[in-house]
């Protein structure tokens, strides 16, 4: 099981370098636990987290603040069905808006 990310910064063309990431697992009784956290590199991506996620409802909060003033952290939400895949979350963020889709 892999899981990666992406930030881009939609306001300057650009991906994000240095954006802290953290990444939790929820339990079944719907509370969150950290697994780990990283920062983007200097092409906006996170590829090794140094924890397996597993299956289960995860989550990666960016930590925003630098990139948008409106957004100080954006937070989204996944669930892995199936850990012998890849899963790529990218996050695409301007000073007004983001969005978010299931990569490859």
């Amino acid at each position: 099981m892999s899981l990666s990310t992406h930030v881009l910064d939609a306001a300057k063309g650009l991906p994000a370098a240095g954006v802290a990431v953290r990444l939790d697992r929820r339990a079944d009784d719907g509370t969150w636990t950290a697994l780990a956290e990283a920062r983007t590199d200097a092409d906006g991506r996170i590829r090794e987290w140094g924890a397996e996620p597993g299956e289960g409802v995860h989550r990666l909060t960016f930590d925003t603040a630098g990139l948008s003033d409106f957004y100080p952290e954006v937070t989204v939400a996944f669930t892995i069905t199936d850990p012998g895949r890849h899963h790529h979350v990218p996050l695409l963020i301007s000073p007004f808006a983001y969005s978010t889709y299931r990569g490859s």
